[in-house]
């Protein structure tokens, strides 16, 4: 039953409030980390477990949500989130050590877990399903934003306070959610009490964690040269064809893949993976690119992606109503998609040259593409689930997207790493006393660096560092183009799948329901 009036609204709040928390958590910490290495000792590679250890949590407990808030009640495993949340933000930013730290990110992931489906749930149930275009745009403000706006929060609190205030800032906004969810939000039935299939829970956690493991430390520990990435790599593999069959045959599944039968939702389970690469990957690659090309700081660059994330908070509530009033969904995320593209293609034309103005104009066409893109293909994959089915289509299309994240990000990652080496190798072949142009540039050098009184010697190796120092700077510019460019045509290429959906007038869907 749908609420009205005040009690809808502030359900709404209340339920983006809460997976913003989440939402911000995943990218807040990342421009901290120099800062929480520092005032703790440790290594980058063991400091990089901070957020991976809530990235795993993450995504280990999203497709079982659904299950967990259909046994203990919606409302009580939501709240129960959300207190877990809150307590686990104030140990993180009180953590003595390292091992404390991520000990205290895996509680706060296991529980920012259940925030995102389950509110979605929740803000489903509460809207008229005629409305359903509008109660997805509305989540969709934290969905999007929240990644985004991330690293500027992080960067702003970093740079004026200390490290663990990014965890304590949390505190005031999770108790007003606790009381605000306290008061309004409706229980539902808890299921009747059925076997649980532990099985099934122990085969997910190791088959989608393993798989997490692997995409975040992946690139860093050089793929399968280490031995525990092959042997995750084993385990994944295993463990999820065996968690499926578990699932498929067992009568009380974790997650119940029979709402794959579903056309929209199974093709949908594929956009989201598409939209989760866009949307974490170009986050990932632009502040990376501002900060080791064109030398901006992270509260800079976290100020140059709030204009974009401001745009998508904007159209978001237009995109719903133009839902409601039957425009096809398929056409607002062709829109999308090709925004998109239009935005890496605009940022693979960069150069060293290029500073914010430039990049302001992409970023805005980003966030209306972002807009675009999240609430229909939301839509139409949620759109004719019913019941129980929308808790577990709800984790699994938000397990999708942060899984297309994490894949975003990895190939990425090793695309600037194999494509380095690639632009290095064709630059330094141009760099040899046989090429007019290098010899023209190597005596100005040197002649410059003779006029202000160094000797030849010296001279002649300053104008060689010169010289490097511009084809390094070179080859990060073409591999960054390269990352935007290939993120872009692999939106491109993904247009076709959203004809695989049927098309349908969502007032029509929902009546069914």
């Amino acid at each position: 039953m749908a609420e009205t009036g005040f009690k809808k609204w502030i359900i709404t709040i209340t339920v983006i409030m809460a997976s913003l928390l989440e939402l911000i958590d995943t990218t807040i910490v990342n421009v901290a980390i120099p800062h929480i290495q520092g005032n703790l000792g440790a290594t980058l590679e063991d400091i990089a477990w901070v957020v991976t250890g809530y990235a795993v949590a993450n995504v280990i407990i999203l497709p079982m949500s659904g299950w967990l808030g259909g046994r203990f009640g919606r409302k009580n495993y939501f709240l129960t989130s959300i207190v877990v949340f809150t307590i686990a933000s104030f140990l993180c930013g009180n953590a003595t050590n390292l091992d404390e730290l991520v000990i205290f990110r895996i509680l706060q992931g296991l529980a920012g877990g259940g925030l995102i489906s389950t509110g979605q749930t929740i803000l489903l149930e509460t809207w008229p399903r005629e409305q359903i275009g509008t109660a997805t745009a509305l989540f969709g403000l934290g969905a999007v934003v929240g990644p985004t706006v991330g690293p500027t929060i992080g960067g702003w609190i970093t740079e004026n306070y200390a490290w663990p205030w990014i965890f304590y800032v949390n505190i005031p906004v999770g108790a007003l959610a606790i009381f605000l969810t306290y008061t309004f939000v409706r229980e539902t039935p808890k299921e009747e009490k059925r076997p649980i299939d532990w099985w099934g829970i122990g085969l997910l956690a190791v088959a989608v964690g393993s798989l997490q493991t692997i995409l975040e430390k992946g690139e860093s520990e050089d793929w399968f040269a280490k031995n525990y990435i092959i042997v995750l790599t084993i385990t994944a593999i295993l463990g999820i064809i065996l968690f499926i069959w578990r699932e498929l045959s067992t009568d009380h599944p974790i997650v119940n893949f029979g709402i794959m039968r579903h056309r929209s939702f199974a093709v949908g389970m594929f956009t989201s993976f598409i939209l989760g690469f866009g949307l974490y990957g170009s986050v990932f690659v632009f502040p990376v690119f501002c900060q080791n090309l064109l030398g901006f700081n992270a509260q800079q660059t976290g100020e140059l992606l709030f204009p974009g994330g401001l745009c998508t908070i904007v159209m978001m509530p237009f995109i719903g109503k133009m839902l409601n009033k039957g425009v096809p969904a398929q056409f607002m995320a062709t829109a999308g998609m090709f925004l998109f593209f239009v935005f890496t293609w605009m940022l693979s034309n960069s150069t060293l040259a290029t500073g914010e103005k430039d990049v302001l104009i992409p970023l805005l066409i980003r966030g209306v593409g972002m807009a675009l893109l999240f609430v229909p293909l939301t839509t139409l994959a949620m759109a004719d689930l019913k019941g129980p089915e929308i808790g577990q289509g709800s984790g699994l299309n938000n397990m999708m997207r942060q899984l297309g994240g994490s894949f975003g990000i990895a190939a990425l990652t090793t695309l600037i790493h194999v494509r380095q080496g690639y632009h290095r190798s064709t630059l330094i072949e141009h760099v040899n006393p046989y090429n007019p142009a290098f010899t023209e540039r190597l005596n100005q050098l040197m002649h410059g660096f003779m006029a202000k009184g160094k000797s030849v010697m010296d001279a002649t190796h300053m104008a060689y560092a010169a010289i490097e120092g511009a084809v390094i700077r070179q080859t990060m510019l073409l591999t960054y183009d390269d990352a935007y460019w290939i993120s872009g045509l692999i939106m491109l290429f993904s247009i076709p799948l959203l004809y695989l959906q049927p098309f349908k007038k969502l007032k029509a869907v929902t009546d069914s329901h």
